[in-house]
């Protein structure tokens, strides 16, 4: 029984780094636009403030009143000049509009083309932690047979845990390949 452990701890360990890549892909997809506003667009948004690069979601309520508005409202009513500058000069290309202590940001309707690029750029990402998952994999695979070879673990204990790795890394790809269905079809239908 002793030796079983080396394998599960690998196996696990495995798990938790492809669940990291998982949680990373979703976080990264947020500023992937959709046709309606969500406050994801900005909130991880880095806003030069007295000299940090601050995170918005750190300085301002965001929020999504209409399906085609953000609007962020900062906690200090002196920030709104940086808040209005991080978003110039960020890649979201589009122009803040500043009304007193809020700032709005107007969400396009998105044309079909657009709609198909970024679908495109949501299954490049997906393939990137796809690529992630089978590294995960191939290093999994390389430390059990290594064992196997130091004969911490055996010739069985080995196949089993290749085994255990690859229905982890399927289920993992697997996710991946939801999370990217869902986040083209939130793109593609509103």
């Amino acid at each position: 029984m002793g030796l079983q452990m080396p394998t599960k701890e690998i196996v696990s360990e495995s798990e938790s780094k492809m669940k990291k890549v998982v949680e990373f892909l979703q976080d990264e997809l947020k500023v992937v636009r959709t046709g309606r506003a969500s406050t994801g667009l900005v909130e991880n948004m880095k806003v030069d403030y007295y000299g940090t690069p601050t995170p918005l979601k750190q300085m301002a309520t965001l929020a999504t009143p209409q399906v085609d508005m953000v609007v962020i409202k900062p906690f200090d009513p002196a920030s709104v000049k940086d808040i209005e500058k991080a978003i110039k000069s960020s890649d979201l290309s589009i122009a803040p509009i500043v009304d007193g202590k809020l700032i709005r940001l107007n969400i396009p309707p998105l044309s079909g083309e657009r709609r198909k690029q970024l679908v495109g750029q949501a299954k490049q990402m997906g393939e990137q932690a796809k690529v992630s998952i089978r590294n995960i994999r191939r290093d999994a695979n390389k430390q059990l047979e290594k064992e196997q070879k130091d004969k911490i673990i055996t010739e069985d204990d080995l196949d089993k845990g290749k085994k255990q790795v690859d229905d982890v890394t399927k289920e993992y790809v697997d996710k991946v390949d939801l999370v990217i269905k869902n986040k083209s079809d939130e793109i593609m239908l509103d």
